[in-house]
């Protein structure tokens, strides 16, 4: 995508003890965002504890329209409720991008 600015949502998160339902959610977020327009993919990591996870859209209306989805809202109200002892989001745009190919 060189040369096209996009956007990061970095969600870094601290999870509270057990599943409590967490892992199933997390997958249907992940498909429901996959239909989202203006979504353009996603990478997380997770080890027991901490996670990180960073979404990847074409504009900060389609981030605002994903905040705004009314399964997402469930979904964050479970997390400050069930699932996380803490978290952050951060918005980014990214200018520029390479990987090891390049």
């Amino acid at each position: 995508m060189e040369g096209k600015h996009y956007y990061a949502v970095i969600f870094t998160s601290k999870r509270t003890d057990g599943d409590n339902g967490y892992g199933k959610m997390a997958q249907r977020m992940e498909e429901l965002a996959g239909k989202q327009p203006g979504f353009i993919g996603i990478d997380s990591a997770r080890d027991s504890n901490i996670g990180i996870t960073v979404s990847y859209w074409e504009s900060l209306e389609a981030i605002r329209q994903w905040k705004e989805n009314s399964v997402h809202k469930t979904a964050q109200e479970l997390g400050k409720s069930r699932w996380y002892e803490d978290y952050s989001v951060r918005i980014c745009k990214v200018v520029r991008e390479y990987d090891m190919k390049e």
